[in-house]
């Protein structure tokens, strides 16, 4: 499946939501949207609510499927409200809205005043936000005191027939593993070919020693690529309007937008090379689309970094969507 990427840092909510519907009428299978607090530079100009959003998008879509790519519980979000709020969707959409968490970013993360924890105590917080989501879902009262949540007697009373699928972002093959035994899919992005065999092979090994039905779990990865008219304003618009694409580099301890803005007047185009994909041949994109399907993905969500999101998506549906060829999932 092919799915648009709505990035909240970029675009006010209500284009986001038309360009969306763009997308489902093109025939895009899914919206994967940001979550974010502040955008990752001032000039990127905007971060709406995104909680608020899903529930539009729902109602003014039929087909497509969607969740937010990513949300990180324990910060902004106690894991209790994010499977209230995923429930509710779930309910009123049923099969069509997923919850993608990851550990998230200082940036959005630091403005509730906490301690912003080193990686792998940021992992296990994740872990056991998963696991307090997933009792929710059953519908039964909950009560788990931990180092990093407390639920005293809750109970989610609004429930889909379905609970909706838990995707879980990672780069790393030690989360990679860990989210094949506990989440019902993974998220990652672009990276070089023998990195990502070795993340879906942990993956698949975590998914098969837990005994999960592999058939059923997703391989998500979102891609970021630059399309315009020609090569050269491809470059210049990735450099000007995604420049933490350039930085190959840990952001998550990064709590500003302004000095991700100094970062950025360092960014230059070759910092794009693998890491945001830069052509005006539209034939180029569906070869590199493909590759990443070869590789064993079930969903390949895009963001095309340009404001000509309306144009990017007509060109997509015209000559690159026919052209993919999807495997089966894999068992």
């Amino acid at each position: 499946m092919l799915g648009y990427a709505a990035m909240f840092e970029q675009f006010h909510p209500t284009d986001l939501l038309r360009w969306s519907r763009q997308a489902e009428d093109a025939g895009f299978g899914g919206i994967m949207a940001s979550d974010h607090f502040h955008p990752w530079t001032p000039q990127q100009g905007q971060s709406a609510f995104v909680w608020a959003w899903m529930g539009a998008l729902g109602a003014q879509t039929s087909r497509v499927r969607f969740g937010p790519g990513v949300t990180a519980p324990g910060y902004r979000y106690h894991p209790a409200i994010l499977a209230q709020a995923s429930a509710t969707l779930a309910a009123m959409f049923p099969g069509r809205f997923y919850l993608g968490i990851g550990a998230g970013e200082a940036l959005n993360e630091h403005i509730v005043g906490r301690y912003w924890p080193e990686a792998p105590q940021r992992l296990q917080l994740l872990e056991d936000a998963v696991e307090v989501i997933h009792k929710l879902f059953t519908g039964k009262v909950v009560k788990q005191h931990s180092a990093f949540f407390d639920v005293e007697s809750a109970r989610l009373y609004t429930l889909p027939d379905t609970p909706p699928p838990i995707y879980i972002a990672t780069s790393g093959p030690v989360n990679s593993e860990r989210t094949g035994r506990i989440a019902e899919g993974i998220i990652t992005v672009g990276a070089p070919d023998e990195k990502i065999r070795t993340l879906l092979g942990r993956f698949e090994k975590g998914a098969r020693e837990a005994g999960r039905d592999l058939s059923a779990m997703r391989r998500i990865i979102q891609l970021h690529v630059s399309w315009a008219e020609s090569r050269e304003a491809a470059v210049e618009q990735a450099v000007r309007e995604w420049p933490n694409g350039g930085m190959a580099f840990p952001k998550g301890d990064i709590r500003s937008t302004d000095d991700f803005a100094a970062m950025a007047k360092l960014v230059r185009p070759e910092h794009f090379e693998g890491r945001v994909f830069m052509s005006a041949d539209l034939g180029e994109h569906a070869a590199h689309i493909q590759h990443f399907i070869d590789l064993g993905f079930d969903d390949v969500y895009v963001h095309n970094v340009g404001r000509n999101q309306e144009a990017f998506i007509q060109a997509y549906a015209r000559d690159v969507l026919p052209h993919l060829r999807w495997q089966p999932t894999q068992s």
